[in-house]
């Protein structure tokens, strides 16, 4: 890959957690409680039956609030475990929050194997919720520069126009900006919503 676009990228990405975790606590804690109101007045996403999550950490947006309210409505959940082995995400389906999750990568709670039954198909789920650093309005996400979900979707036969889950990101406004180098790896989201807008990309 051009170092230029990396360069581009990494410049990006720094800024964007670094305006990220300049927000107070509470008003992170405000922001993400509109976020949440906007997903679920979403249809894709109130109908969905299985939705794909993950668990927050540091400054990002509380996806565990969303994530806790999917299971109290009733959903299916999927949450991402970072395989060490293959160096890809393996997903379980995980319906009690308490003892099915452990700390794991970078402090980010995970599924625990011998807990959680292992979902091999991705196109089980409809709504997928996909983390990031920055995003674009065009739905380009730049995520913390593992790949892991490129991949992920990649496997899952997304770029091959399977039937597929609706992806979307959450994020504060702050981490919206004009533009990000695409590279042709990358999928893009259909939707992003902030505190402030839902954004049909």
């Amino acid at each position: 890959m051009p170092g230029s676009l990396q360069t581009t990228k990494a410049k990006i990405r720094k800024n964007v957690i670094a305006l990220r975790e300049q927000m107070s606590p509470s008003m992170r804690v405000s922001y993400s409680a509109s976020i949440v109101e906007r997903l679920f007045e979403m249809p894709t996403c109130r109908q969905a039956d299985a939705v794909l999550g993950y668990m927050n950490f540091g400054a990002e947006f509380a996806s565990d609030v969303w994530v806790a309210r999917v299971l109290a409505d009733g959903k299916r959940l999927v949450l991402p475990r970072v395989n060490r082995h293959t160096n890809q995400l393996d997903l379980y389906w995980v319906d009690d929050l308490e003892n099915q999750l452990a700390l794991g990568s970078w402090g980010i709670r995970e599924p625990i194997v011998e807990r959680c039954e292992r979902l091999i198909n991705l196109n089980e789920v409809e709504f997928a919720l996909l983390p990031g650093v920055a995003f674009a309005r065009n739905g380009v996400r730049l995520g913390y520069g593992g790949g892991y979900y490129d991949k992920l979707l990649a496997r899952s036969g997304y770029l091959n126009g399977v039937p597929r889950p609706v992806l979307a990101s959450a994020a504060f406004a702050l981490q919206i900006v004009e533009q990000i180098p695409q590279e042709e790896t990358d999928i893009k989201l259909e939707w992003l919503v902030t505190e402030q807008e839902t954004i049909a990309c």
